[in-house]
């Protein structure tokens, strides 16, 4: 089942070594097949240069194992939630990469200082709550799905216009059209994490981006009428 897609997440998956988003196997991507109402991620804990596409475990969107071998990744059912209720995504990736959990254990938000942050995310990316001891001991990563997606309803924040959160004392989850997409999606948040903290550094009282330069830089590469790259 879903064969072509197990071979697409984990070759996804070994993208997270290759950016310099993970260490060991601290993070997992998945992505979902909206017509059959399932999603692929990666097996818990595998290391990945034994790790093969066949390795890959098919899962529902309420955390059952549909097909696989391994136990799927941990965070498997966080994974779950936002697929159930972010309609519109269809990959997703959870890391731990450093700049990202810097912000994420300051309990900060990312703010859009710059064009570079602009390109992919339409304002601040969030950083959600602590999850209560009541929601740990209910379900610890299917809760935290429900605060990512609490976040994004209390915020009233379009998931496809701000792909990504940070959870607080954890770290970052970005999602995407596909798996690739949400790779990418990581990718930039770890290197505008970067950038936001040394500007900071240097000046406490850097500006948010203005807003109509906010506007230009992400609609040109993803409004209704975006001319960034070739058609």
């Amino acid at each position: 089942m879903l064969e072509e897609l197990k071979e697409i997440v984990y070759q996804q998956n070994l993208e997270l070594p290759k950016r310099g988003l993970i260490k060991y196997t601290w993070g997992n991507v998945s992505q979902v097949d909206r017509e059959k109402q399932l999603f692929v991620i990666k097996p818990s804990g595998v290391d990945y240069d034994q790790m093969t596409a066949a390795d890959m475990v098919v899962c529902d969107f309420d955390g059952n194992v549909v097909e696989g071998h391994y136990r799927p990744s941990s965070d498997m059912p966080t994974h779950a939630k936002l697929y159930k209720y972010f309609e519109e995504i269809g990959g997703i990736v959870h890391t731990h990469s450093p700049w990202a959990v810097v912000w994420s254990q300051a309990g900060k938000d990312v703010p859009a200082l710059g064009t570079t942050h602009a390109d992919t995310f339409y304002g601040a990316v969030p950083c959600a709550r602590f999850l209560t001891q009541e929601e740990l001991d209910t379900g610890y990563e299917a809760e935290t799905g429900t605060v990512i997606v609490e976040t994004f309803k209390d915020r009233q924040l379009n998931p496809v216009e701000v792909p990504g959160i940070l959870l607080q004392g954890h770290g970052p989850f970005t999602w995407g059209k596909d798996a690739e997409d949400a790779v990418m999606h990581a990718v930039v948040l770890e290197e505008v994490c970067k950038m936001n903290f040394f500007t900071r550094q240097l000046n406490p009282e850097s500006p948010d981006l203005p807003q109509h330069i906010l506007d230009k830089h992400y609609q040109r590469k993803h409004g209704k009428n975006a001319y960034y790259g070739q058609n």
